[in-house]
């Protein structure tokens, strides 16, 4: 008999992605026998009304170097191929259609995300094809009638908004693979960004 495969779906801005989304995915992987993480970079969300402080190929390529030595990791720049803003059920259809139909769905979301989700374009849609994986930081999410999910704690306290600031103020910015550091630094990104 074929093992159904797991599959989760992990978005955002990461700008830059840092060791506390790496931590996370590896939690979900290690908790919920996860096959696969898809890392999926978006172009702005639709609930950030700023840009990215980095060009939408170089968040590409930092996760890529951040998840190179991850057998179980896979980025995908199929939002950033799409005009903005990026909505998540779209992202999920398009893939729901490639895999095969026993395929297990998830949505790696955090706490806020989480609590946000009846504010969610086509959140019905979203909740009959994924189940959901909350990282929980300081306080436990509570579980939602009509969700399928899976709690995990997650506390790292790496800041993609810090490391910004860090990497503005020409400070050495902490959590970041050794790669993507050295990506930052080669091609000078943050150092004017907000």
């Amino acid at each position: 008999m074929n093992k159904v495969r797991k599959i989760a779906f992990f978005g955002g801005t990461f700008d830059p992605v840092h060791d506390g989304h790496l931590e996370i995915a590896q939690k979900a992987v290690d908790q919920l026998d996860l096959d696969r993480v898809i890392f999926i970079p978006c172009r702005r969300s639709p609930h950030k009304s700023d840009a990215p402080g980095a060009e939408d190929l170089d968040r590409f390529r930092m996760l890529e170097l951040a998840t190179e030595d991850r057998p179980w990791a896979e980025v995908s720049d199929f939002e950033l191929q799409r005009p903005p803003p990026s909505f998540t059920w779209e992202t999920v259809r398009h893939f729901k259609e490639i895999f095969e139909e026993s395929t297990r769905l998830f949505l790696l979301v955090g706490f806020d995300q989480w609590e946000s989700l009846p504010r969610w374009k086509n959140v019905e849609t979203l909740a009959h094809d994924v189940e959901f994986i909350v990282v929980g930081r300081s306080r436990q999410p509570e579980p939602r009638e009509g969700y399928r999910a899976h709690f995990i704690e997650g506390n790292h306290p790496a800041s993609a908004s810090e490391i910004r600031k860090d990497l503005k103020g020409s400070r050495k910015a902490s959590w970041l693979h050794k790669n993507v550091s050295r990506y930052i630094s080669e091609k000078d990104l943050y150092s004017s960004v907000r």
